[in-house]
């Protein structure tokens, strides 16, 4: 997997274009749906990422790009459920995140992008 180029709103990865946060698990990459999390919006000031999304556990390690300034908020249940899972958890802004994907991957690592804020 190489992420191609990206910009605020816009992640092009493969050569696919997408407008909208992703999940990468195992190589194939879904549409990040933010419905589940959306009643905490008030709580973090927008919506967050927390753990009652269907999130790409499947894995040893959970990278998340927390977008463009690193602004998606992470809900403690989120990094709760990674250590329950004994999964590593690594959140970095999405454009730092976009280098270490593209650097070196490890294998059975899984990726939530936000490709905004």
């Amino acid at each position: 997997m190489h992420v191609d180029a990206y910009s605020f709103g816009r992640i092009t990865i493969d050569g696919v274009d997408y407008d909208h946060d992703v999940f990468v698990e195992h190589g194939r990459i879904r549409k990040r749906h933010k419905k589940p999390s959306k009643p905490r919006k008030d709580e973090f000031g927008h919506t967050p990422l927390t753990a009652e999304e269907d999130l790409p556990w499947g894995a040893a390690r959970l990278w998340i790009g927390t977008g463009a300034s690193g602004r998606l908020p992470v809900a403690e249940d989120v990094q709760d459920e990674a250590r329950r899972r004994g999964i590593e958890l690594l959140m970095r802004p999405t454009p730092e995140m976009v280098k270490l994907v593209n650097a070196a991957l490890p294998p059975d690592t899984n990726l939530v992008i936000h490709v905004t804020c």
